[in-house]
């Protein structure tokens, strides 16, 4: 495109100006590209007319009928290759079947004629340019060169040791290799093959020597240190990925060796010379990993990181492997712990960061296998407890067996916590921790306290206390987790700690800390878009100078924060974040808050083994259960948010079994024990009515309204027990509905309560009249039918008086069905007819719905002996006549009776 287009596109141009300097340099390259092609077209026939001696083709002319599937470069090598192995399955055959048959002038004939054509003839093809023929020549070369040591082996040296005679033979070949190679500059195969037979002199050699595995490891890792030097020296890739994979391969087995070595000696005298392997093959690992040279390829990343990965793994194992002879077997973990927390002062050094990280990693693998190894020990510690509901104070259970090693566990849990959260504070090279690092760093540490009593076997009242007091120090982090603000970092810049006013917790901070700087942007930054740093906001803080752990107060940059970019503006105004300190993203984690989230999960979890563990002997029950309810209560007072919910619901709980276990000491019958857990909604209850509308007060009445069912079960077996528990119960729920906040949810629960009270001290009176049963509950639901019509005049009958209708009249009219006397219907029909009238006067669709129905059914059920007397009496005959005479009647006045139900519908509709 030329350069006035160019300038003239850079201009602001209008979009149609714009829009036909396009169209013009598009018509103007299509013409281009055309005359391009014509000319292509030409040279390609003339090419094809001179014949072969005008040159080689450019390539096949591809019509667009068919494709190539293969290149011609491509169909070179292959028939090359195929040729060279051709050629060497010959020779080898040769070598092998057909060599006996000649003398021993012939065979070094052959084979040295053979041997030196397939040397030479490469270099004759390479001067003339036929790389790729040369190749495969070469190739052949090779193979005969290692043919010509069998045969020299089978003719001239066939009582040389074997191993020995390979050794010597491999390290030969891989001399004339290598020499070849540099005689013939232009061949590619014979450097890669001098390395791979390189692998083979040493090792062969220790093991024809009679070496133990720890010479021929020591063998190999030699070998491997030569692949190294080779593979960071060479400057083919061709060279360096093969010496890179034979270094990996032998360098791995004698890692692998010593590792063996290490883990099966049984004193320090020998395990010090796997361990000096080990440190050998480190040494080497962390060599390489340093000397590779950096680039931003996730591939060279990797691989540098690898390599200082399995360093560290190797100086690990030689250091605990020593350590671990030393000490008894319970402390072979420890000991290797020990090892990989003491690389960590390794991240002190000046490397390269890849290399540190590494390092980093190895150590952080050693520290997790050794957590998960005593992740068995705080189950148990965990679940142990749960054998004491066998046998409920029956003394303290037995102990079970203990995992290999348990006594240990404690010590490694609290190193792994201590690792976590001391190493990225102290060490600068290491990141700063995150939540999910300092969230682990709490339950390590936590794990550490429940493993305890298994790992030393403690008695019932020790292990009872190191219970209760994992859950107290997890309660207390879960309840205030800004104690540990001084320690975390990640903490002092909580997302949001300075917008809100409000610290994670929910606790107030500070009004210094609350206070947001006010940003102020020049008039460059906002209308300039591409205004730099000089333009950028400025935050100037109002009110009294800011809190000590505010960002604020800290001007200098975080070790760990890049620098912010060079063409970076400011924000809008109050919107800067502090200098030095970018804002985090709104999605970042809040420290203190997945803090408390996990001391309250490991705080419940202790807590529950705590009082399992309590329930083996009656001091222990009052003693844990007391604890963890003040636990509970004042954490529900101290803490914010879910973590107060929570606590206060653990208090209801544990306020649940304190009285359960009060009441079961002083040896009282199951309904009683029921009427003493009623104390805990009542408290609950009147709680609630304190706090009013505060957000904890419906959880804590939930829960204590579960106790409920508890209770009714233990006086389930005594029915007026059963009613007198049902009563109170409704008692409580229906002080709870008529508080100012109005829960409509406790009122329906009381008068289900009272109605199941009344009917269960009837059942237990030896009452069968239904209508004792039913008239309670129908009267204060019509008063309640009653008081909604008056205050929504446009609720509907059924609504307000069809349940309590309802509740009375079919009980009561199933009852008068089965009943012989005439008191009952009597009775019935009276109540059935003044519900009628009452509805047909007001006009209300339900009254008159159930009291006509009611009345017409007890009408029919007094009237159905008479009507059988009566049909007994008449002939046969009558009725099918009368029901004749009935048909046709209806027939005859079809459309009249039909405008009459008509109308009796519309005026039934016009009812509520």
């Amino acid at each position: 495109m030329p350069r006035t287009t160019l300038d003239a596109m850079d201009n602001a141009l209008p979009p149609a100006e714009e829009l036909r300097l396009i169209d013009r340099e598009l018509v103007r390259l299509d013409a281009h590209r055309a005359r391009l092609l014509a000319r292509r077209a030409w040279l390609l026939t003339a090419l094809r007319a001179a014949g072969p001696a005008a040159g080689p083709s450019p390539g096949p002319v591809r019509s667009r009928g068919t494709a190539a599937e293969t290149s011609p470069p491509g169909a070179q090598n292959v028939l090359l290759a195929l040729g060279g192995t051709l050629l060497a399955i010959a020779a080898v055959a040769f070598t092998v079947v057909s060599w006996g048959h000649m003398g021993i002038g012939g065979r070094a004939l052959v084979l040295g004629a053979v041997t030196v054509a397939a040397l030479g003839t490469p270099l004759l093809l390479l001067r003339r340019k036929l790389v790729s023929t040369a190749e495969s020549v070469a190739a052949l070369a090779l193979v005969l060169t290692v043919l010509d040591a069998y045969a020299l082996r089978r003719a001239v040296l066939p009582g040389t040791d074997t191993l020995a005679y390979t050794a010597a033979a491999a390290g030969v070949l891989a001399a004339v290799w290598a020499g070849y190679a540099r005689a013939g500059g232009g061949l590619r195969l014979p450097l890669p093959g001098a390395v791979v037979a390189g692998q083979l002199p040493l090792p062969l050699w220790a093991l024809s020597a009679g070496g133990s595995a720890g010479a021929v490891a020591w063998a190999a890792l030699a070998t491997a240190g030569l692949d190294v030097l080779i593979a960071l020296g060479a400057r083919r890739k061709g060279v360096r990925a093969p010496a890179a994979a034979c270094a990996v391969a032998t360098g791995g087995w004698s890692l692998l060796t010593g590792l063996w070595l290490s883990v099966s000696a049984a004193s320090p005298a020998a395990s010090v010379e796997p361990a000096l392997l080990l440190l050998a093959g480190a040494a080497l690992a962390l060599a390489a990993a340093w000397r590779t040279p950096a680039s931003a390829s996730a591939s060279a990343i990797a691989t540098i990181g690898g390599l200082a990965a399995i360093g560290g793994l190797a100086a690990i194992a030689a250091l605990g492997g020593v350590l671990r002879t030393a000490v008894p077997p319970d402390w072979a973990v420890p000991a290797y712990l020990l090892s990989a927390a003491s690389l960590l002062a390794a991240v002190r050094i000046r490397a390269p960061r890849v290399v540190l990280t590494g390092l980093g990693a190895a150590s952080g693998l050693v520290h997790l296998a050794s957590a998960l190894w005593a992740a068995p020990v705080v189950l148990l510690g965990l679940t142990g407890p749960a054998a004491v509901l066998e046998n409920v104070w029956g003394g303290p259970p037995a102990p079970g067996a203990a995992p290999p090693g348990a006594a240990t566990a404690p010590v490694v849990l609290a190193v792994v916590a201590a690792a976590l959260w001391v190493a990225p504070r102290l060490l600068p090279a290491v990141p700063p921790p995150r939540p999910a690092g300092e969230c682990a760093a709490l339950v390590l540490a936590w794990s550490a306290a429940v493993a305890a009593p298994v790992a030393l076997s403690l008695p019932l009242g020790p292990a009872l206390a190191v219970q209760l007091s994992a859950t107290a120090a997890a309660l207390a982090q879960a309840a205030r987790p800004s104690l540990a603000a001084a320690l975390l970092p990640t903490a002092r810049r909580a997302p949001g700690a300075g917008r809100s006013g409000r610290a994670a917790d929910g606790t107030a901070t500070p009004p210094e800390a609350a206070r947001t700087p006010r940003a102020t942007a020049s008039p460059e930054a906002t209308t300039s878009p591409g205004a730099t740093g000089s333009a950028r906001a400025t935050a100037t803080p109002t009110g009294s100078p800011p809190h000590p752990g505010s960002p604020a107060a800290d001007p200098a940059p975080d070790d760990h924060t890049p620098p912010e970019a060079p063409g970076r503006t400011g924000g809008a105004a109050g919107a800067a974040p502090p200098a030095g300190r970018p804002e985090p993203p709104p999605y970042a984690p809040d420290p203190l808050r997945a803090l408390a989230a996990t001391a309250l999960a490991c705080a419940l979890l202790s807590g529950t083994a705590a009082a399992l563990l309590g329930l083996a002997t009656r001091p222990a029950t009052f003693t844990a259960l007391g604890v963890l309810v003040a636990l509970g209560a004042t954490a529900a007072v101290t803490a914010r948010g879910l973590v107060r919910t929570v606590a206060a619901c653990t208090t209801v709980v544990g306020s649940t079994g304190l009285v359960a276990a009060t009441a079961a000491a002083a040896e009282l019958p199951g309904h009683r024990i029921a009427l003493a857990l009623l104390a805990v909604p009542a408290g609950a209850a009147l709680l609630g009515a304190r706090l009013g509308r505060h957000p904890v007060a419906p959880a804590v009445e939930v829960t204590a309204a579960a106790v409920v069912p508890i209770a009714v079960a233990l006086a389930a077996p005594n029915p007026p027990a059963l009613a007198l528990v049902l009563a109170l119960a409704g008692v409580v729920a229906a002080g709870t509905a008529v508080r100012a906040e109005r829960r409509p949810l406790a009122g329906y629960a009381a008068a289900a309560l009272f109605v199941a009270a009344t009917w269960v001290r009837l059942a237990a009176s030896g009452v069968d009249t239904p209508e004792a049963y039913t008239l309670p509950a129908t009267v204060p639901a019509l008063a309640l039918g009653l008081l909604r019509r008056r205050t929504d005049p446009s609720a509907s009958s059924w609504t307000a008086y069809g349940p309590g209708l309802g509740a009375t009249l079919v009980p009561s009219l199933l009852a008068a069905w089965g009943d012989a006397g005439w008191q009952r219907p009597l009775l019935l029909g009276l109540a059935a007819l003044g519900v009628t009238l009452a509805g047909a006067r007001r006009r209300l669709r339900a009254p008159l719905v159930l009291g006509g129905l009611t009345l017409a059914l007890v009408a029919l059920h007094e009237l159905a002996p008479y009507v059988v007397q009566a049909v007994d009496a008449l002939p046969r005959w009558l009725p099918p006549a009368l029901a004749g005479l009935l048909l046709l009647a209806v027939g005859a006045t079809y459309e009249q009776r039909l405008r009459d139900v008509r109308r009796f519908r519309e005026s039934l509709g016009r009812m509520r």
